[in-house]
């Protein structure tokens, strides 16, 4: 791999779903380990508070990632603007306004000059499997649900790449207990049937997604 070129560290959706546009520019992909500790930390303004993972400084683990490595004519800038169009959704020129604080940079990762990555802040507290379920049924049952971006969804898809946190077992092991389903699958269920109370306010959003 030349030690030029710009990537994207895909830890979280990203990795599946990078959208068109980042996917247009892929010429490869790269399986490696985060390098820092990732958890399930962040409530989602755009999946209904849905948990997210997100790097964090205290708990977490690295888990399995892919470095999306993009074609040559994507610049660090172009790539930026791609990044925070996929994890916003907002399709304005993101260079004609403050550059987006959460997303990070490192240098020489995976041979490459320069890595992207999605860093926002955790917001969720207190960071229990308790209120991790809470917070995945609440966005199952509301709009995001419906779209399969709700929670629940959201831990199968990151179960089903193989990752580990110390918060994912006893988070899946609630949400079944909520719910009284045998499997994900049927927690969503219960939870879009509005069989299981989801009646929580979203947590404190401060940017990003």
């Amino acid at each position: 791999m030349s030690s030029m070129g710009v990537g994207i560290l895909a830890f979280g959706s990203i990795a599946d779903e990078p959208g068109t546009e980042i996917a247009a520019a892929i010429i490869g992909r790269i399986e490696i380990e985060t390098p820092f500790a990732v958890e399930f930390a962040r409530s989602s303004r755009t999946r209904d508070g849905a948990p997210t993972l997100v790097p964090v400084s205290e708990g977490g683990a690295h888990v399995p990632a892919l470095v999306l490595v993009l074609d040559d004519f994507v610049t660090v800038a172009d790539a930026r603007a791609m990044l925070y169009r996929r994890e916003t959704g907002r399709l304005h020129d993101m260079s004609a306004g403050p550059r987006a604080a959460w997303i990070a940079e490192l240098a020489g990762f995976a041979g490459l000059s320069t890595c992207l990555y999605t860093a926002l802040q955790a917001n969720i507290r207190p960071l229990t499997a308790e209120k991790l379920a809470e917070l995945a049924l609440c966005s199952a049952a509301a709009a995001a649900g419906a779209e399969r971006r709700d929670g629940v969804s959201y831990l199968q898809q990151q179960k089903r790449r193989g990752l580990v946190t110390p918060l994912m077992s006893p988070y899946e092991e609630t949400v079944l207990a909520r719910t009284g389903a045998r499997d994900l699958d049927g927690a969503w269920e219960r939870a879009r049937s509005g069989a299981v109370s989801a009646a929580t306010p979203l947590a404190a959003w401060s940017g990003g997604t």
